[in-house]
């Protein structure tokens, strides 16, 4: 996809994202799903609460509930002695920290590259990554964060 620049020279359509690493795998959040990016502490456990409701968590005086990708990936829990970094997402009036095992800088890709998700891939993850990008070295799935929060903030708005 190109769009024309303001002297009406084509350009193409380029698409941001903040490089997390969930597991072995590299996913990109796209950055205007992202509020803040910050380092969780002291997570309260809820009881009753999904499996993948890590717990509630104070960021700057605004209860917000963290969400463990790790769980909502069928992933294995990270071990104890790793506390991860957490995406700020606002939904509604709810924000949600998205718990994930590293943060890393910002990528900039065409969106015209974006490829689909193979068909041949688990359909938990099909159902929460829009696409990916091939890398030098690896491949960077484009994570749908609202698809990641998504049964969480439903039960929130409930």
């Amino acid at each position: 996809m190109t769009t024309e620049d303001q002297n009406g020279l084509a350009t193409e359509a380029i698409s941001e994202y903040v490089s997390v690493r969930i597991g072995d795998q590299l996913f990109g959040a796209p950055v205007d799903a992202i509020r803040e990016v910050f380092t969780p502490t002291s997570v309260t456990d809820v009881p009753l609460a999904p499996n993948e409701v890590a717990g509630l968590l104070n960021l700057r005086g605004r209860i917000v509930t963290a969400i463990d990708a790790r769980t909502r990936l069928g992933l294995p829990p990270r071990s104890a002695d790793e506390t991860g970094m957490a995406l700020g997402v606002e939904r509604g009036s709810e924000i949600f920290g998205l718990i994930v095992d590293s943060v890393g800088e910002v990528l900039r890709r065409p969106s015209a590259e974006l490829e689909p998700v193979p068909a041949h891939v688990d359909a938990v993850w099909r159902s929460m990554v829009k696409g990916v990008h091939r890398l030098e070295t690896e491949l960077l799935a484009v994570i749908d964060v609202s698809a990641v929060i998504g049964s969480a903030a439903g039960k929130e708005a409930a």
